[in-house]
């Protein structure tokens, strides 16, 4: 009988420390009982490694935004290939950073997740060719080798409305030293990255945006999963405010920001993120009470854009699912 209850005890103790080791995913939305200075812990994975593009969302952070929300922010540095869409689709990261058509294309394959915040307005994807190529325009695009990455939506939707006379495509590495040895050389880019470079090699850089021909996604995306919006939306409220001060706070003051990125990235100079921050200024409404808040009519182009050139099916993807105004 002592055995026996020896035994009971043993179980309960271990399914007491069991308990205590389990996370807390109640996600408290403000101060507990007798702890008011407990915050919620809460992942945001990005879709690149730190760079200018993601400057708001340290500024959140070193400025203490977060904090101010009741929150702890964990931010995740992505790389090539980061899953991000499918990492807060099944939950395992509570918020992602990433471009407007990567929701409508994660929707159509089962990942449900939402935008909530829009850092950049006008899309930063761009291509660069040599001012000596005379080519001034996208619809110029001719006779050159490009390197871009074929099967994206930038790149598919370039193939469906140019040309492309006399334009052999091959893989990009990303690199611009194929571009800086031949003037009859383009390749994709961004404009708060590569024409920096390319420039401080000494090229004459020509910047064409994609956007020039009516392909326009938001960039610097905050997004969430339809089940935690659902579920605790004065969470995805409170990220989403101090996201967007943060960004408020980055575009008017990164030195701060970008001395941290800078020791994130050492591949970094403080001549590019002071170049990024300034090229990025002017795709943003940063001075407007709109400031990060995203329009059904874009959403509703940009979805049919992508049946266009046929990556996703249509009538898969509702625009009215793919964003939200969460504050």
């Amino acid at each position: 009988m002592k055995r026996m209850l020896l035994g009971c005890l043993l179980l309960v103790a271990v399914a007491w420390m069991v308990g205590c080791q389990k996370k807390d995913d109640t996600y408290h939305t403000g101060p507990r009982d007798n702890d008011p200075n407990a915050r919620t812990d809460v992942k945001l994975a990005l879709n690149w490694f730190p760079e200018a593009e993601h400057g708001g969302f340290y500024a959140a952070q070193l400025n203490g935004y977060f904090a101010e929300e009741g929150l702890n922010v964990e931010i995740i540095p992505g790389g090539p290939g980061s899953p991000v869409i499918q990492q807060v689709a099944r939950g395992s990261v509570e918020f992602g950073v990433a471009t407007a058509d990567q929701i409508p294309l994660g929707r159509a394959q089962g990942a449900n997740v939402t935008a909530t915040f829009a850092a950049i307005d006008q899309s930063p994807r761009c291509f660069l060719v040599h001012e000596e190529s005379g080519i001034e325009s996208l619809e110029q695009l001719k006779n050159v080798t490009l390197a871009m990455n074929s099967g994206r939506a930038f790149s598919e939707y370039l193939k469906k409305h140019v040309p492309l006379e006399n334009v052999r495509i091959v893989p990009y590495d990303g690199s611009i030293a194929a571009f800086l040895r031949d003037k009859n050389f383009a390749q994709q880019g961004y404009e708060f990255s590569e024409p920096f470079l390319a420039k401080q090699e000494g090229a004459n850089v020509r910047v064409l945006p994609i956007r020039a021909i009516g392909y326009n996604p938001y960039a610097s995306l905050l997004f969430t999963s339809d089940k935690l919006k659902k579920d605790h939306p004065e969470l995805v409220a409170k990220m989403t405010r101090a996201c967007r001060k943060g960004w408020q706070a980055y575009l008017r003051e990164p030195l701060e920001t970008n001395e941290h990125l800078q020791s994130l990235n050492p591949e970094l100079t403080p001549g590019v993120l002071e170049f990024g921050v300034k090229a990025i200024v002017p795709l943003t409404t940063v001075e407007d009470g709109s400031f990060g808040q995203m329009q059904l009519d874009r959403w509703k182009t940009l979805v049919e854009q992508l049946v266009e050139v046929g990556l996703i099916e249509k009538d898969a993807v509702k625009p009215e699912d793919c964003f939200f105004e969460a504050s």
